[in-house]
């Protein structure tokens, strides 16, 4: 029997519940995973532009904001996706419209503001329409699908009016827009009538939005050396960081991500469990930490006597401290990430710290150093992970 994603899309498919049987990201998600990239890529270049604390938090504010939009319709495409040319045309117009904040992300907080928040905005609107149309064909999810659709149109609301107005109010009504949209998922889980998500599929897409985040730190070590015409002391950081992004990648895949994974496939599919939640959520500081560490790492290369301590340390420490969350509160206990891998948030900020107030730290020390903090942590989870195995096997 044919794979069904070798077959022609069908004209219309009324959606219906997808919440079991096996799934894989579709060659459409993955063609729209990579609107995202670019706004990551560009949102990175305006980073290293302006490495002020308010540099920093324009970009964390925009990382959060594009990481959502991804998040939003991922969940819609793990309970509801059709694959018919209905859903593939409101698909490829979301991400059309990505595209549109990419090409705006530089100047977001300033000049192209507005067309940031109008792309933006597109995309709600289109996930409205997808929801308002799950809610018409799919009555058991109606609970579920009620809450998401007043998350996204209050969120919707608030973008829409902060074109109207200038300056702060214009970024507080883009974060209150956010958070009245983050709270759906949370209120859906206490009072969305059980409908449960397809946890096979979602950390499959989650795993592969972290490795469109590790992909930015290779294109950053490629880039400074390149830069630098390969020179000699910006090669040697290069190597160490390419030895700590691989390092991250085992942490996450292997690791932490592999953890969070294990309990959404147990305790996931009950729509009333906090984990699935958990595993979601604690993606963001995972994912924002990877993206300034890449920021970090080509400063470091480029500049070697003048890097930016705080995007390379921090950017590990947030990874580490999304991984904690990831595996703390999958577990529903702050202790299955002590020691591992919360010990190593202290060491890492202690070398951020030295550093960042010495500068005594040459690049290849620096990120030498964070790097072996990211080493450790592996071989840490690895010796954990042999031991919980043997103590299964034990009983």
């Amino acid at each position: 029997m044919a794979d069904e994603r070798e077959r022609p899309a069908p004209l219309v498919r009324p959606p219906e519940l997808r919440v079991e049987g096996e799934r894989s990201a579709s060659r459409l998600e993955l063609f729209f995973d990579l609107a995202y990239l670019l706004v990551v890529a560009e949102l990175a270049t305006a980073l290293a532009e302006d490495l002020t604390w308010p540099g920093a938090a324009a970009f964390a504010g925009l990382f959060t904001v594009t990481w959502w939009s991804w998040v939003t319709t991922t969940l819609y495409a793990n309970r509801f996706d059709t694959n018919d040319v209905v859903y593939r045309l409101a698909k490829l117009g979301t991400a059309a419209a990505v595209v549109g904040m990419a090409a705006s992300a530089r100047d977001a907080v300033g000049g192209k503001a507005v067309t940031f928040a109008l792309c933006y905005l597109g995309t709600r609107v289109l996930l409205l329409a997808l929801y308002a149309r799950a809610y018409r064909h799919v009555r058991d999810a109606r609970a579920t699908i009620r809450i998401y659709l007043a998350g996204v149109a209050a969120g919707a609301v608030l973008w829409a009016a902060s074109v109207a107005v200038d300056g702060p109010a214009r970024y507080a009504l883009w974060a209150a827009g956010i958070l009245a949209e983050a709270a759906a998922p949370l209120v859906a889980t206490r009072f969305g009538g059980g409908v449960p998500l397809h946890v096979e599929h979602l950390p499959e897409r989650f795993g592969l939005f972290v490795m469109l985040v590790l992909g930015e730190s290779i294109m950053s070590i490629a880039s400074g050396v390149h830069e630098t015409d390969w020179r000699a002391d910006a090669v040697a950081p290069a190597a160490i960081a390419f030895l700590a992004v691989a390092a991250a990648w085992w942490n996450y895949f292997d690791l932490g991500g592999a953890a969070g994974k294990r309990r959404l496939e147990t305790d996931g599919d009950d729509q009333e469990s906090w984990v699935p939640d958990a595993y979601i959520y604690g993606h963001l500081p995972l994912t924002l930490g990877l993206a300034v560490f890449a920021v970090g790492v080509e400063e470091y290369i480029v500049h070697p006597g003048d890097g930016a301590p705080w995007a390379l340390h921090g950017g590990v420490g947030l990874f580490l401290a999304g991984t904690a969350a990831v595996v703390a509160g999958t577990a529903g206990t702050l202790r299955a990430a002590w020691p591992w891998p919360a010990a190593a948030l202290p060491v890492v900020a202690a070398i951020g710290i030295v550093d960042g107030t010495t500068d005594a730290l040459p690049a290849p020390a620096a990120i030498g150093l964070t790097g072996a903090v990211v080493v450790a942590t592996v071989l840490a989870g690895i010796h954990r992970q042999r031991r919980g195995r043997l103590r299964t096997a034990e009983t």
